[in-house]
């Protein structure tokens, strides 16, 4: 199963980062358990999801695209009902395929879980994992060590389920031989680009025209209303330095907890399968069982070589049969009964599973261990003063509320109070764009925003109400400066509407003349264009054109030659001329295997689309859309 996640890796990858959500270290029992009257969103099959769950991956949703898009990010972008709608969708997904993957007891070992983790770029110094590194980062995340290794193991788990249905997808070669000529098609091509430039000296534009533009048009000419704010920020992060965490507690700790710190047995065990099908083959299955263990009991040695020869277990008979190291728990019951009953090297009788059945050959034993003091000390130290700053956070979020709320007047008393800087803004319009919101930084909150621009705020002088801007992060702010909208005189303005106008009547003339031309070309009229030399272009090759040339002259009908096409492309019409339309004498192998590869990943989201299609079907859902819509801070 997971030679399926190493081959569609990409697609595997693509899916998790969408499903990827916070909550996602809480096992499916605890779904099931309901955070209060009210609270829930949505229900799936048995379980909820809560309110505060979806607003936690709303943020966190939100976090990604800052990153993915840059200055091109606005905030209001994930307050609309489609991407609330979207992520509740993605919690739903996730949701499904854990139960699913409950359903199926689909697990993940401590050792691959300990690979995974090893091998997290994040976590290592030097190129190795780093244990203070480890605790360093999960301490940043406010996460514990549980609650991640419960997480990342739970993505394992995922990452096998989605494996087994994408390495259903398949690419046959006739559907691949079609793809291949559709891509590899080229098609010469020559030019002619007729500019708006061309027609500047022939635009009238009247006073009359700009004047009437001027009128019809008054929301292009407004001076947006603004404010200069200033504003103070009390966070967890800030707070961790200040709290320290003494030896004496670091020990209690681990005294109090080493349960926590136990590596429990696991044990490597080799098998050999021999799967049944319905009862009618379950006394051949028998049979033919009873005679691989009669040769095994004649030669142990030759465990290997024979579960090879015979194990119908794809994933292990390669190796030999062995299936490396595992705990308890992690192989089905009959299955982990015999394995923890064996000494080393010790071959058992027939195991009956619901698999079918095995032989099964302890290979190695790997006692629980108690993890020293000095090993997890960074990790306990981390997570004790998380523990206290946490505390002493809640504390003082409340007294700064009050504070905030109760001498609205001035935000100095909160500051000294909790020791924080005032911080000033510059100009900050009502309508951000994405540029000035990734400069504003904080202050870009949209509820922060709406507050500083309310009439209690701003004629009132008051302070806004404390918001919550990202996980443990709390934000007031206040005006110092206010500026209504206002309208830009005609005056200046007049010479801007007068060059857009122009700008826009060349284009048209641009446009009409390419028309003009194309049809008479089509009907057969005498082709007098100066052309540009010819071209080649294939659809492999969008790199090379401005968008819009490919799309034009892969339309053009080309059963006659030569054919004309015509498309506004980036500032100007353009006039095609396709005068070959050709197959490559020889496909190269590797651009015929990326292809495939390519196909079969557009194959697998299909195929993955249509097993969470699947899933929606057979569990019942329901969503609460009321709760879904935006929610002011009370």
């Amino acid at each position: 199963m997971f030679d399926s996640v190493r081959n569609n890796k990409k697609i595997v990858q693509i899916f998790l980062a969408l499903i990827t959500l916070p909550f996602a270290f809480f096992g499916v029992d605890s779904y099931v358990r309901n955070s209060g009257a009210g609270s829930d969103l949505a229900s799936v099959g048995d379980t909820k999801i809560t309110i505060p769950q979806f607003e936690q991956a709303l943020r966190e949703r939100q976090d990604q695209l800052r990153q993915q898009l840059g200055a091109s990010f606005k905030p209001e972008m994930m307050n609309t009902p489609e991407a609330r709608m979207s992520v509740l969708d993605s919690l739903i997904d996730r949701r499904l395929l854990l139960l699913e993957a409950d359903k199926s007891r689909l697990q993940t070992s401590d050792n691959a879980l300990r690979e995974v983790i090893s091998k997290i770029p994040a976590l290592q110094d030097n190129g190795q994992f780093s244990m203070e590194r480890y605790a360093s980062v999960l301490r940043a995340q406010g996460m514990s060590e549980p609650q991640f290794e419960a997480r990342v193991r739970q993505d394992i788990t995922l990452q096998q389920l989605i494996g087994a249905v994408v390495d259903t997808a398949f690419v046959s070669d006739y559907q691949l031989d079609a793809l291949v000529r559709l891509q590899s098609e080229e098609r010469q091509f020559s030019e002619f680009r007729i500019s708006p430039e061309q027609f500047a000296d022939k635009v009238k534009i009247d006073a009359a025209e700009v004047k009437k533009y001027y009128e019809e048009n008054p929301t292009q000419f407004q001076v947006p209303e603004q404010i200069k704010a200033e504003y103070v920020v009390l966070s967890l992060d800030a707070m961790l330095p200040q709290v320290k965490v003494d030896e004496g507690e670091v020990k209690a700790w681990y005294e109090g907890h080493k349960d926590r710190y136990q590596r429990a047995e696991e044990r490597r065990a080799s098998h050999i399968l021999i799967t049944t099908d319905g009862d009618s083959d379950k006394e051949k299955a028998k049979a033919k069982a009873e005679e691989v263990l009669k040769e095994i009991r004649k030669s142990p040695e030759k465990f290997a070589e024979l579960a090879k020869q015979h194990s119908q277990d794809p994933g292990s008979a390669q190796k030999g049969g062995d299936l490396g190291f595992f705990g308890r728990g992690m192989m089905v019951k009959a299955f982990e009964d015999s394995v923890f009953k064996q000494k080393v090297g010790e071959i058992s009788d027939l195991v009956q599973s619901e698999f079918g059945f095995h032989i099964i050959r302890l290979t190695d034993i790997k006692p629980g261990t108690l993890r020293t003091l000095s090993e997890v000390y960074p990790e306990i130290e981390g997570e004790l003063q998380l523990q206290a700053a946490s505390r002493k956070f809640a504390e003082a979020a409340e007294a700064f509320n009050n504070t905030v709320y109760e001498q609205s007047d001035s935000l100095q008393p909160a500051a000294e109070k909790f020791r924080l800087e005032i911080q000033q803004s510059g100009w900050v319009p009502r309508n951000l764009d994405p540029k000035a919101a990734t400069a504003l930084g904080v202050l870009a909150n949209p509820k922060i925003l709406a507050a500083l621009f309310s009439d209690d705020v701003v004629k009132n002088k008051r302070n806004t109400e404390v918001v919550e801007i990202s996980s443990n992060t709390l934000l007031a702010a206040r005006v110092r400066e206010h500026i209504p909208e206002s309208s830009k005189p005609f005056d200046s303005v007049k010479a801007d509407i007068e060059k857009l106008l122009r700008s826009r009547e060349a284009a048209a003339m641009a446009r009409n003349s390419g028309e003009t031309r194309l049809a008479e070309l089509k009907k057969g009229a005498d082709d007098k264009l100066a052309w540009t030399p010819v071209k080649s272009a294939s659809r492999g090759k969008r790199s090379e054109f401005t968008p819009g040339t490919l799309q034009a002259l892969f339309k053009a009908d080309v059963q006659k030659l030569p054919s004309y096409v015509g498309a506004w492309v980036a500032d100007s019409y353009m006039l095609f001329k396709i005068v070959k339309v050709s197959q490559p004498d020889k496909i190269d192998v590797a651009v015929r295997q990326s292809l495939r590869g390519e196909f079969t990943s557009l194959v697998a989201q299909e195929e993955l689309s249509a097993y969470l299609a699947g899933l929606r079907a057979r569990y019942e859902i329901s969503i609460n859309k009321a709760a879904l819509e935006p929610r002011e801070r009370q």
